[in-house]
């Protein structure tokens, strides 16, 4: 696609969101910053249609992006991205909700072989053999005015997707595994995943203890740095780094003075408005509930020979996702195997088409009903 329109005002984007609102699919990409603030600062929309192409400016004067939200909340219309996640962080930020349906390439990518995160160079690279140049890609998107190259960039990660994603469709249905994303497409449209509370903070950050009261000081500190730093709208590291918190909260400073002394703050937090709050909030911290307390590892404790059963289903299940050419990630979970071997049976893997693909088989080795040989220097699976 060789032209595109340049939107800079509602009226222009009105306008186009009216006349590919019947469009099979719309493909979307988002340019954005967040070295210097909390919220990704979005600067620059790429949109796409089999047959028309828009950049948007939303950082024109006056553009108000209705319209396009409108767009977005349209349940009718299929949302096309590649590697959505933060894209969908940002609209849930401006409209408050997902946008739905959703299709993300890289999803879909694990069901084809192309690898668990393929990239979007690498998808356009072998589905449609184009070389993608990024010499763009560490643009300042947020300065004004773009040159041609610069958009030239941003508007080929929608209009290749548009034609990748038609391809995309067409190996799923052909290899009979469109219904293999229904799952993992629903995950990318619930809206808790892109919520912030300050209150679970705390699980993000590597544990300096078990002990519940540290851990309690840990989450009380989490979440007052997390409303600082989104009442400034700066990266949570600039207001106190992971490892500061997790000094503060394992040897508790006794007053404010003694802020000065904590490695990774000035000594003006001794005596400043911030270093007050921060005193507050671990005064007024409780031990952590211990029905909140992180267990250790995840999945079953498997004893030697059980941990030996799980490393063959390691094997099971690489050798089966290579046979069907399908990234073992979207088959089967990592703590499902230590599950499986434990004796659960009320398991995804267990269920639609990954019982077929590997499920069965799985269950089989389990409960010694299938072994490995060696055949012709080949590994081969064997009842």
């Amino acid at each position: 696609m060789d032209t595109y329109n340049f939107i800079t005002t509602t009226a222009a984007l009105a306008e186009y969101c009216n006349a590919i609102k019947f469009a099979p699919f719309l493909c979307v990409d988002f340019e954005f910053m967040r070295e210097n603030t909390y919220y990704s600062q979005l600067c620059l929309i790429q949109l796409a249609t089999p047959e028309t192409a828009a950049i948007v400016d939303p950082l024109a004067d006056g553009l108000d992006l209705a319209p396009l939200l409108m767009l977005f909340a349209d349940e009718s219309l299929l949302k096309v991205f590649h590697a959505g996640g933060q894209d969908i962080e940002i609209i849930v930020n401006k409209m408050g909700a997902t946008p739905k349906p959703v299709f993300d390439t890289q999803v879909a990518g694990m069901a084809l072989g192309l690898g668990e995160q393929v990239s979007y160079q690498n998808l356009i690279g072998t589905l449609l053999g184009k070389q993608i140049d990024k010499g763009a890609r560490f643009t300042d998107w947020s300065r004004r005015p773009l040159d041609q190259r610069q958009l030239d960039y941003a508007i080929g990660d929608v209009t290749h997707l548009a034609v990748a994603y038609d391809k995309i469709r067409g190996l799923l249905e052909k290899k009979n595994r469109g219904t293999w994303l229904d799952d993992e497409m629903a995950r990318l449209t619930e809206r808790e995943h892109y919520i912030t509370r300050p209150e679970d903070a705390w699980q993000r950050l590597k544990l300096p203890s078990r002990d519940l009261k540290v851990l309690g000081r840990l989450r009380a500190l989490a979440a007052w740095r997390e409303r600082e730093a989104i009442d400034k709208d700066v990266p949570r590291g600039r207001i106190v780094k992971d490892e500061t918190l997790a000094d503060i909260a394992s040897h508790p400073p006794k007053s404010q003075k003694d802020l000065a002394k904590v490695r990774g703050l000035s000594e003006r937090w001794a005596t400043n408005d911030i270093g007050i709050r921060l005193m507050n909030s671990l005064t007024a911290a409780e031990p952590l509930p211990g029905e909140l307390a992180p267990e250790r590892g995840t999945g079953p404790r498997l004893d030697k020979n059980q941990r030996l059963v799980a490393d063959l289903l390691k094997l099971l299940l690489k050798i089966c996702c290579e046979d069907a050419d399908v990234a073992p990630r979207i088959v089967c979970r990592s703590d499902e195997l230590d599950r499986l071997v434990a004796g659960e049976r009320d398991l995804p893997l267990l269920g639609t088409w990954r019982y077929a693909l590997f499920g069965k088989q799985a269950v089989e080795l389990v409960e010694g009903k299938l072994s490995f040989r060696i055949h012709e220097g080949k590994l081969v699976i064997g009842e």
